[in-house]
């Protein structure tokens, strides 16, 4: 069987195997358990929710307060989830904004390079620091083995690039 899940929708299909959730909860699992690796933004939650339904990959739940609707997976989404699980993952592609516009250092001012490795960082900074407490979390709590090794590559991942920002001559030479 070949699913026709992109994947957004399998990573949501994966998030609701724990629990139903209502789109902000799938917005906060997401960022929690993905966030390190695995980008998914709001609208994109939004956006692919009533294509599930339509489906027949989740079922919507009741309305709740400020318009709150939890999603379940259902047995078809189960089965088109672990479908997807089976292809194969395909080629790893990094999309980072520094790398880009350090690709073109030679073309930046000493200012211009001198911010960008500042500011990337600052931001690896807090996000390390982010998937730290995501991960004391993860392990306290019982998302399981390989929801605390995702959560370790993201520490190992900010630490990376922190060590390696630290190489990145800051000035054209």
């Amino acid at each position: 069987m070949t699913s026709r899940l992109n994947s957004t929708s399998a990573a949501l299909l994966g998030l609701l195997h724990d629990a139903p959730m209502t789109g902000g909860q799938l917005v906060a699992a997401a960022n929690e358990r993905l966030g390190s690796f695995w980008t998914v933004t709001r609208s994109q939650i939004y956006r692919e929710l009533p294509a599930l339904a339509t489906s027949g990959f989740v079922r919507a739940g009741k309305k709740g307060p400020r318009s709150s609707q939890p999603y379940s997976v259902t047995p078809a989404g189960k089965r088109a989830f672990s479908a997807w699980l089976s292809e194969p993952a395909g080629t790893d592609q990094s999309r980072n904004p520094v790398l880009l516009r350090l690709g073109f250092g030679a073309n930046h001012s000493p200012e211009q390079l001198r911010r960008l490795l500042a500011g990337a960082t600052a931001e690896h900074e807090v996000a390390l620091q982010q998937q730290k407490e995501s991960l004391a979390r993860l392990r306290k709590g019982s998302d399981g083995t390989f929801a605390v090794a995702a959560a370790e590559f993201g520490v190992a991942y900010e630490k990376a690039v922190l060590k390696w920002l630290d190489t990145v001559p800051a000035s054209r030479g």
